[in-house]
């Protein structure tokens, strides 16, 4: 198991703009590559202040100029907007350019007011998700693509580039039983996340995925990473800070799966949305608190789900970057040496099959 940094980069405050989320970021990216992070993540949005990481693969390209081994994660890259070809070239493309040193989050989206700008119903994002994908496995493991399909009809192609040693790793966001069936050659790993929910809820979309695999009857043995918020402070005030820009991505969670948005140009109208829980809860839900305290909340995780992979989110709602840099810092000097005390190496976890773990 190793740990990877979230990349969502919201735009609410931050006195820099567009600009200063970017730098930001990257300041991010270079710290988790020196204390040494697997994989940085850059998230897919549209249309928003939510994410202005409009193109994880050109967040890769641009990012992995200035890293030395931090791997670039696509988290994930929304299939159904993408014309396959095109995106197809670009995987193998960033994966020469990194030489090999990518990963490939997928998913299928939830938002309509994305899929209305795009021309796609969401209705039918599974059906579009699972075609796009087998133009994409032909381009990506053949170089060779002839399709005619529903939603996309390719004489035959041949591709110039194609990734360095084959499918690059690849990590789902779907629960369906026929989408994880369609990836089991290729030995996918479930990512999800619980948001500003934290491990309680978690756990029950751990468990739901275990089910899931079981259902798809599997030949690869469970893969699962988790993705939790995080905020290493020793203040109560700035812990409730943090639970502040966390409810904050909560909220746009709620919020961006209403095809009608209230926008103010580009920006959300942020408001409590159903089930909002008081911040004090917030707090307690992420993983935020001394490094003793994350370092506990981390090993408990490790224990419960065995991840191949555990992905941290420090710069939650656009925090102000020496509140989520500084954390990271202790993160790498503190956390990690805490939560290997106890557990011992982490290479250990991730290895067997944890379909028994389901509840």
């Amino acid at each position: 198991m190793r740990f990877g940094l979230f990349c969502l980069m919201s735009v609410h405050d931050n006195p820099g703009g567009v600009g200063g989320v970017i730098r930001d970021a990257e300041r991010l990216v270079q710290m988790a590559d020196e204390i040494g992070f697997e994989t940085a993540w850059f998230a897919e949005h549209h249309f928003s202040n939510y994410s202005i990481s409009v193109s994880p693969l050109m967040m890769g390209a641009r990012f992995s100029g200035l890293t030395k081994q931090i791997r670039m994660g696509t988290g994930v890259i929304v299939l159904p907007l993408y014309h396959p070809m095109r995106v197809a070239q670009e995987i193998a493309l960033l994966d020469q350019m990194t030489e090999g040193r990518i990963a490939i989050g997928i998913g299928s989206g939830y938002q309509p007011y994305e899929f209305n700008r795009y021309g796609q119903d969401v209705a039918r994002k599974t059906d579009i998700f699972l075609e796009y994908w087998c133009v994409l496995e032909q381009a990506l493991t053949t170089g060779e693509v002839e399709f005619d399909g529903e939603f996309v009809q390719i004489p035959k192609t041949f591709l110039t580039a194609r990734p360095r040693q084959g499918m690059p790793d690849l990590y789902l966001t779907a629960a369906d039983p026929r989408v994880l069936k369609r990836f089991d050659r290729h030995k996918p790993v479930s990512f999800a996340t619980a948001g500003a929910a934290g491990s309680p809820k978690l756990y029950g979309l751990y468990d739901n995925l275990c089910n899931a695999w079981k259902a798809a009857e599997m030949d690869s043995p469970m893969a699962f990473a988790p993705q939790q918020y995080i905020h290493v402070t020793d203040s109560r005030e700035q812990a409730l800070k943090a639970a502040e820009h966390a409810r904050r991505v909560a909220r746009g969670v709620v919020l961006l799966r209403d095809p009608d948005l209230e926008l103010e140009g580009s920006h959300l109208v942020s408001r409590p949305v159903p089930g909002e829980v008081p911040l004090e809860e917030t707090a307690q839900n992420i993983i935020c608190g001394d490094a003793h305290h994350v370092a506990e909340q981390i090993v408990a995780d490790v224990r419960r789900m065995d991840p191949v992979h555990y992905s941290t989110f420090f710069n939650f709602g656009d925090m102000p970057i020496e509140m989520a840099a500084g954390s990271l810092e202790r993160f790498g000097k503190e956390v990690i040496p805490l939560v290997e005390k106890e557990v011992g190496p982490l290479d250990a976890f991730g290895t067997q099959p944890a379909l028994a773990k389901a509840g």
